[in-house]
């Protein structure tokens, strides 16, 4: 008789207790509604709901990621002014909101490669500021050991940062080939920029990634520039969305992070669905030069910089949201600054006081296999260079 009372009260229970679940999941959802402006569609029935829900907390995270990648780029940036950085050094301040929207849409099973403007990428997928900061100063602590530098990190499921244009977008056909060849709901986006779209194996990658249906999302990052060149100088077609012909195309403003992580969300389960390739364009704008040794002020006017950075800047447009929906206040987002920017500096601080790679033969031959999987010697050019695995050095004897 007790048992069937207990049992009699335990509907109305769980509904109460639902009821407040469902209210309680509702209180940290955030209503966003995106301009129409947000997205233009090539051969796409529907494209991205310009209306939608998300976790208040996911707002809050992409603010903070993306604070935390301008105030590492600006470190880059003055610690390459200092002569603490050598080489090539390509920042990406003003497309923080790229890289961010696409980490927060997909997940760590789906994969990312893009070309040499890759920093934030390489934090977004894992690696910390310490080991980006470390890498560009060629520091053993660095994401690659201090082998890269600026052209070369790689991540869990960050297959680089890749130096030579264009490169990498075959290679993210490969990837999202593994995804289908496993069966799994994965997807890769491939990235690149406006001055690599007219490469030939961009093209053939289309070709490929369209013939086997592969779950590729080919994304172009289109800044306006390649290195000096505007788009309209150097590419006949600037709708890069509509270049892969017989591929649906998605153009997102990527000033807008909000816009930036609907179209990815929509893209990735897009492609992992069995949908074949997509081809995606991110309008965007770089607020420095193609690299650290381009002013950047040669080829376009200073206005023109500061009109993008006064009316489209993806940080700030976040900020209007989260105060416009209440989900922080003034002192909040100060809050947040002031721990991004200590943050960085801690990391600074940590990467420069780190060693330099060892002088020694044995670091050049550590990444040739997965550690545990060499063969006994790898053959060099002459015996001399002959490497021996299992003595850690050079075997030294004539064939």
């Amino acid at each position: 008789m007790l048992r069937s009372a207990i049992c009699s009260k335990a509907g109305p229970i769980r509904a109460v207790a639902a009821s407040r679940s469902l209210a309680s999941k509702a209180l940290d959802l955030a209503q966003i509604e995106l301009p129409e402006s947000s997205f233009e569609t090539y051969k796409l029935d529907e494209g991205p709901s310009l209306t939608f829900e998300t976790e208040k907390d996911t707002l809050l995270k992409m603010y903070k990621d993306m604070i935390i990648i301008r105030r590492m780029e600006m470190a880059a940036d003055a610690l390459y002014k200092a002569k603490k950085i050598r080489g090539f050094c390509h920042l990406s301040v003003g497309q923080e909101a790229i890289a961010v929207g696409i980490e927060n849409a997909i997940n760590h099973k789906d994969t990312v490669i893009t070309s040499y403007r890759c920093h934030g990428f390489a934090f977004t997928r894992g690696a910390s500021v310490k080991e980006v900061l470390g890498e560009l100063m060629g520091k053993r602590s660095g994401v690659s050991y201090g082998k890269g530098g600026s052209m070369h990190m790689f991540a869990p499921g960050f297959y680089g940062g890749n130096g030579i244009v264009g490169a990498q977008v075959p290679l993210g056909a490969g990837l999202a080939f593994a995804h289908k060849y496993r069966g799994d709901k994965n997807a890769t986006f491939a990235l690149y920029g406006d001055g690599a779209a007219n490469q030939g194996q961009v093209f053939e990658a289309y070709n490929m990634a369209k013939l086997w249906d592969l779950p590729c999302i080919f994304a172009c990052e289109n800044n306006k520039y390649g290195m000096g060149t505007s788009a309209a100088r150097s590419s006949a077609m600037v709708e890069y969305h509509k270049r892969g012909q017989y591929i649906p195309g998605l153009k997102v403003n990527g000033m807008d992070i909000l816009a930036c992580y609907q179209a990815s969300k929509f893209a990735k389960d897009w492609c992992a669905n069995g949908n074949g390739p997509l081809v995606m364009e991110f309008e965007t704008y770089r607020y420095g030069g193609h690299s650290m040794s381009d002013p950047g002020t040669t080829y376009r006017t200073r206005e023109e910089v500061q009109h993008m950075r006064s009316r489209n800047d993806p940080i700030a447009g976040l900020k209007a949201v989260l105060l416009d929906l209440n989900l922080a206040d003034e002192a909040e987002i100060k809050s947040y600054d002031k721990a991004a920017r200590k943050y960085v500096d801690e990391q600074v601080a940590a990467a420069e006081a780190d060693a330099p790679p060892e002088a020694k033969m044995s670091i050049l031959f550590e990444d040739v296999y997965v550690r545990g999987s060499e063969i006994p010697e790898l053959r060099g050019r002459i015996s001399d260079d002959t490497w021996n695995f299992e003595k850690n050095d050079f075997t030294n004897h004539v064939y």
